[in-house]
């Protein structure tokens, strides 16, 4: 029998040392990275408690103790996932990227604790929303004013973790995490543009000079692609905080003998002359800076007026705005509510009011009552703030000012009304409904807008990719419309039997979309064209009572960097959609 080498022996021992010592060495470093992950994860999670139970609060009131504690935590996750070895973990495959996410993450947290939440809870702890609260049509400036300095003391550190999480590559990260991600960073863009907007809100309000506004109350019985037919107007005035409301009326402007802006070639094509010649015309537009634009001239041509910005609103937000409030009683004697302002105002008033003068004037004592409540200090400021922000967010609360620094501000945000925009790996289509009769049938049109991937695994993989909008409607008149309903609402106008809702859809596709096939349009029944990078397919259906079409349009994404679709459709009635999106 041969003997061993004791050489050879030593150096198996050594070897099998050495390779236990790294091994040991890496349960150690996984071990001592998963317990810090761990520990990390826990107080990122105790942090977003604490923002959350801070946003939901009761009364909207900030407790600096809590934003303390939410800064300790966010400080704690970021000196768990710095150390050496969790920074060498880091270039590790596979793990490594889900770990530099999370430190990223943690870091952008722990910056925003120092920049940002230590000013806001200076200012939370001598700060109460009732400060917002009118006084005689008067807002405190100073209130403003110090709001506007803490946005500006925390406006470069949103910025800075804003920039910090978009450059975190989330090619190769797991779901759970990207979505974290990707969550985090719209929180903080949406905080960012508040922060902008407190920054404007000042000068917004006369504090460097008297603002002037035109208001425009959108009808959405007659429905355009912003929602509705401009059916009052007003003027807001705001001059060092002191806000007014004058030159309430109806939106009666006569039709102008040539376009009073240029819409260029393109939107001309598909939507002629009409938004720039008539003032019922301008919401056809789907993007609201433009129409706002329209509307804005027309107003100073007919009433020598040319006013700073637009505001517009339906009876929609205007129930939201009476959930802060409460009811309120119009001179014609109306008692108004948040449950059936949408009822009085967008079907009642034809029925007890035939003359369209006297219903546009209910619009307006309307629109004036609530606004009357709200600077007059009736309005609760939590439940307010909370109305504001359902508005917008449903787009029924839109903005467009002349100053371009302040317009630059909400430029993307939901109050903007701009068009449907591809961005955050999401492809936007758009959908928007108009009356094509002159009726006011728009509370029985039911709305569902569906679009999916045609091939998730496709989607998810990267190759070849389409996706498919599919847009039902559904006239919910009664059968006896044209008889039972009152001939305003029934309409009967442009050679339209009464009852019957012509419905003109213009359906824009995401940004750098191709159309490759549609049912439901009969050949050559659709027009369009393009409308800067969307391509655009407009077409018009009659739906008598009970009447119902579906059409399917099926467009390439493959030139989109997108693995969730979605879709904006004109805010109406009884609207639904449902979007899909494909990740891993």
């Amino acid at each position: 029998m041969a003997s061993r080498n004791p050489s050879v022996s030593r150096a198996g021992r050594v070897f099998a040392w050495c390779l236990g010592a790294l091994l040991i060495i890496a349960l150690v470093g996984i071990a001592w990275i998963g317990v810090r992950g761990l520990m990390a994860y826990s107080h990122l999670q105790a942090a977003r408690t604490g923002l959350v139970a801070v946003a939901q609060s009761a009364d909207q009131s900030v407790d600096p103790a809590a934003l303390s504690s939410v800064g300790e935590d966010l400080r704690a996750a970021h000196e768990l996932t710095s150390d050496p070895l969790w920074r060498a973990a880091e270039r590790l495959p596979w793990i490594g990227p889900q770990l530099a996410a999370v430190s990223a993450v943690s870091s952008a947290g722990a910056d925003l604790s120092e920049s940002t939440l230590a000013p806001v809870a200076d200012l939370a702890a001598s700060f109460s929303l009732d400060a917002f609260r009118p006084v005689n049509g008067q807002i405190d400036m100073a209130v403003l004013t110090g709001l506007r300095d803490t946005a500006l003391a925390a406006s470069a550190g949103l910025d800075s973790a804003v920039a910090e999480l978009s450059a975190v590559d989330r090619s190769s990260l797991l779901r759970p995490i990207r979505e974290q991600v990707d969550e985090l960073e719209d929180q903080l863009d949406a905080a960012s543009t508040l922060g902008e907007a407190a920054v404007a809100l000042p000068s917004m309000l006369g504090a460097d000079g008297p603002r002037t506004w035109l208001l425009l109350f959108q009808n959405n019985a007659e429905l355009r692609s912003l929602g509705g037919m401009p059916g009052a107007t007003a003027v807001i005035t705001a001059d060092a905080g002191r806000i007014s409301l004058d030159d309430r009326g109806t939106a009666s402007i006569p039709r102008f003998d040539e376009p009073v802006v240029d819409l260029g070639a393109e939107r001309i094509g598909i939507y002629g002359e009409r938004p720039a010649v008539w003032f019922s015309g301008t919401t056809i537009l789907p993007e609201f800076a433009e129409a706002a634009v329209s509307a804005r001239e027309m107003w100073k041509r007919a009433h020598g007026v040319e006013a700073d910005g637009v505001v517009s609103l339906d009876p929609f937000a205007l129930s939201y705005l009476l959930r802060a409030t409460g009811p309120i009683t119009l001179p014609t004697g109306e008692v108004l509510t948040s449950e059936n302002v949408v009822d009085v105002l967008l079907r009642q008033v034809y029925v007890d009011y035939p003359d369209p003068r006297v219903q546009n004037d209910v619009f307006a004592s309307a629109t004036a009552a609530v606004f009357g409540a709200v600077v007059g200090g009736a309005a609760n400021p939590t439940a307010m703030i909370g109305a504001l922000a359902q508005a917008a967010e449903e787009r029924r609360l839109l903005l467009w000012s002349s100053v371009e620094d302040e317009q630059s501000l909400f430029a993307g945000a939901d109050l903007a009304g701009s068009l449907p925009a591809t961005d955050g790996g999401v492809a936007r289509f758009g959908v928007y409904l108009n009356d094509g009769t002159g009726s006011k049938l728009g509370p029985f049109l039911d709305v569902d807008v569906q679009v999916e991937w045609d091939e998730c695994a496709a989607a998810s993989a990267g190759s070849s990719r389409s996706a498919t909008l599919v847009v039902n409607l559904a006239n919910t008149a009664p059968a006896d419309a044209a008889a039972s309903l009152p001939s305003a609402i029934a309409g009967g106008n442009y050679g339209v039997p009464a009852g019957v809702l012509r419905v003109v859809s213009y359906i824009y596709l995401p940004e750098g979309a191709e159309l490759m096939s549609t049912e439901g349009i009969p050949v050559g029944a659709f027009g369009g064209g393009l409308d800067g990078g969307h391509r655009v397919l407009s077409h018009q259906v009659d739906l008598p009572p009970g009447g119902t079409s579906t059409v399917r349009v099926n467009a390439d994404l493959d030139a989109l960097a997108a693995s969730a679709l979605a879709a904006e459709v004109t805010p109406g009635f009884g609207v639904s959609t449902v979007a899909s999106s494909c990740s891993r």
